[in-house]
């Protein structure tokens, strides 16, 4: 008998499912059976004329958030750190992130792709410095050129239209915030520095073998190196994300994020900042589904905005 793949039997599977809970035509399928029956069905008259190539409609406006709402991320530009001095004179560490004219560039629905979630594309970008198939979905989607694009899923009432410019105002000071990026490439290096191991002796009983990682393996019995074992291999330059990261202070006129503690990346790299996961903000703070601003406002005239650090001077002795 032929070896049938899994791909293959999970496919056929899902597909006799489908045809087995498809509905009448007097009620339209789910999100998840639409999904599914256009991937895998060419029975045209599953769906009806109008539900084959649904439309929705998106409006830029303030809605309430509620706790199962989850709102897009943005993406900066990592300028550096430094330290500040907060209203009490404790020193804070801070990274500062740059949000460089941030817009939605494509909306991702249920029904055509089979999820909720935006891209947002991020600086700018020449066309002869973009390939064709990224130069086309630009002009597809009626938007500038960006230079980094991003991907954030999001819930049915965050969604955003095509164009909308999203700055710092998206998170407000005193929240905390995830911060994605990809740390510094430390190059090939071995098991003292890449997985802190203590090495041999320094001095006496031996030889050559000061920052060696000792023995791999056994002898015959097994015979081999179990995998997982601990070498000298390529640091860094991986994905992380730095959780629970403090909002100390944003500069709306400026476009500029200040956070506290480090962020993973160089100089000049690009972050995805998104809420919180475990500390999770006080929705009734939050602009939902982000800061639209008006029409009328000045940001040459917006004032730097600091996180509320209560009227109780830390530095104080308890009486």
């Amino acid at each position: 008998m032929a070896a049938v793949s899994r791909g293959l039997v999970s496919r056929i599977t899902q597909f006799l499912s489908i045809r087995s809970i498809t509905p009448s035509s007097s009620q339209s399928p789910p999100h998840s059976s639409f999904f599914l029956i256009r991937r895998f069905s060419s029975d045209a008259g599953l769906l009806d004329g109008n539900e084959s190539d649904p439309t929705r409609i998106i409006e830029a406006k303030s809605g309430e958030m509620s706790r199962s709402s989850k709102r897009t991320g943005i993406i900066a530009v990592k300028c550096g750190m430094t330290a500040l001095w907060d209203k009490w004179g404790a020193r804070v560490p801070v990274s500062i992130l740059w949000v460089d004219d941030n817009i939605v560039s494509q909306v991702k629905t249920v029904e055509k792709e089979g999820i909720f979630a935006l891209q947002i594309g991020c600086g700018h970008k020449k066309a002869k410095h973009l390939t064709m198939p990224v130069l086309g979905h630009f002009r597809a989607q009626g938007v500038p050129l960006k230079r980094k694009l991003r991907e954030f899923p999001v819930t049915e009432d965050a969604l955003l239209p095509v164009g909308t410019e999203l700055g710092v105002r998206h998170f407000v000071p005193g929240q905390f915030v995830d911060v994605t990026g990809i740390t510094r490439g430390k190059g090939f290096q071995g098991v003292m520095k890449r997985h802190k191991m203590k090495g041999g002796p320094a001095s006496h009983g031996c030889s050559k073998a000061h920052r060696k990682g000792g023995s791999t393996g056994q002898r015959d019995d097994p015979g081999k190196v179990f995998k997982g074992r601990k070498m000298p291999g390529r640091m860094g330059a991986k994905q992380r994300t730095v959780k629970n990261v403090w909002v100390y202070k944003i500069d709306p006129a400026r476009n500029l994020i200040w956070v506290r503690g480090q962020v993973p990346g160089a100089e000049g790299n690009f972050v995805f900042i998104e809420d919180a996961f475990y500390k999770k903000p006080d929705i009734s703070k939050l602009p939902f589904p982000t800061y639209l601003a008006p029409e009328d406002e000045d940001l040459s005239e917006l004032e730097p905005l600091v996180a509320d650090l209560g009227e109780v001077d830390p530095f104080m002795l308890a009486e």
